[in-house]
């Protein structure tokens, strides 16, 4: 998460340009009547979303005006699929912005790097995953779950370094080249974390995990040589 003055007003401007466009178009293809209908998706809506704002929470703010913590976006992404994922990381969002631990005017950009960038990712490869129809449970668990997860915590890191060298209000640390060594410490834990709330899903509660085909994952095995009943 990036303060504002480090930001700066082509960047602020920039952020909304991409984050309005997409929580609009994710109001427009949210499932508001399922969600209306169903006590349980309500549930693992609010669920979700205090969840989010608890680990958004749990962060480390440097006195330049970074902050780290963890995103978790790819296994919210799975639970309730983008549009809702979307506006959960927006309502996660508020909460931070109510309680005075984030910026409205950088919560456009802030949320380009925790919502979209995740979303995005997870999306992509939730549906080449689908596209290949695996039938190993792994392949879902690995190529859904803690693979995004990784590659979107990378991705937002280099984004927002990138934000912060193009507006240059952040000094840059000495130590910059050898920061490659470093994303692991943020990729890993990333996996990790998204990963296994994808395992417990699957294992526990399958049903919950809207990009979830449990038919074909968890249907029982047959010889080659036999239809499936």
């Amino acid at each position: 998460m990036i303060a504002a003055e480090l930001l700066s007003p082509t960047s602020l401007v920039a952020g909304w340009a991409l984050y309005l466009p997409a929580l609009l178009w994710a109001v427009w293809r949210a499932p508001w009547l399922e969600l209306f209908s169903d006590a349980r998706r309500q549930h693992l809506l609010f669920g979700t979303v205090l969840a989010l704002f608890l680990l958004w929470l749990v962060r480390r703010d440097f006195d330049v005006g970074v902050s780290f913590h963890f995103i978790g976006m790819t296994a919210v992404t799975l639970l309730l699929d983008w549009p809702l994922a979307v506006l959960g990381g927006l309502a996660a969002q508020f909460g931070l912005l109510a309680i005075g631990r984030q910026e409205f005017t950088a919560l456009g950009l802030n949320g380009v790097l925790l919502v979209l960038i995740p979303v995005l990712v997870t999306e992509v490869c939730a549906l080449l995953v689908e596209r290949s129809q695996p039938r190993n449970l792994f392949v879902y668990i690995f190529c859904s779950g803690f693979f995004p997860a990784a590659l979107a915590a990378l991705l937002c890191v280099l984004v927002g370094l990138g934000v912060l060298w193009f507006d240059g209000r952040f000094p840059m640390p000495a130590w910059l080249e050898d920061f490659v060594g470093y994303l692991w410490l943020v990729m890993f834990p990333e996996a990790f974390i998204n990963g296994m709330v994808v395992t417990a899903l699957v294992v526990f509660q399958p049903d919950w995990l809207e990009t979830f085909n449990r038919t074909r994952y968890l249907q029982a095995p047959w010889k080659d040589d036999e239809p499936p009943r």
